[in-house]
């Protein structure tokens, strides 16, 4: 017998993922997370959920968890420029601000963005 599944879980990947960006939009960073978990775990390879996981648990303070899934993209996606800037700014909201500065630096130098 199936166990029911809950309602993240439930539809398409297509259906999951439209879900999930509204709740994203309508601020509710945690629900959108775990939709999106669900999503990241059933395509690893695609990095859209992911980096869409990584803004939700940022954005609702779930720093640790953002720090592991962007540090997670960056292995497999070096040059993903937002991901720098995003593990940058979580490392700062930790307080981690020197472990933070390298991330920063490559992002802006990603975005061409070099001091004066």
């Amino acid at each position: 017998m199936n166990a029911p599944t809950a309602y993240h879980e439930h539809g398409t990947a297509a259906e999951r993922w439209e879900r999930a960006g509204l709740f994203f939009e309508a601020k509710e960073y945690a629900t959108a997370a775990r939709v999106l978990a669900t999503l990241a775990d059933e395509a690893p390879e695609q990095l859209a959920p992911r980096l869409l996981l990584a803004r939700g648990y940022y954005h609702s303070a779930q720093l640790s968890r953002a720090e592991r899934e962007l540090r997670a993209i960056l292995e497999r996606w070096p040059v993903e420029d937002y991901a720098q800037l995003l593990l940058g700014r979580t490392l700062q909201r930790q307080g981690r601000a020197a472990e933070a500065g390298p991330h920063l630096r490559i992002a802006a130098a990603m975005a061409g963005d070099f001091p004066d």
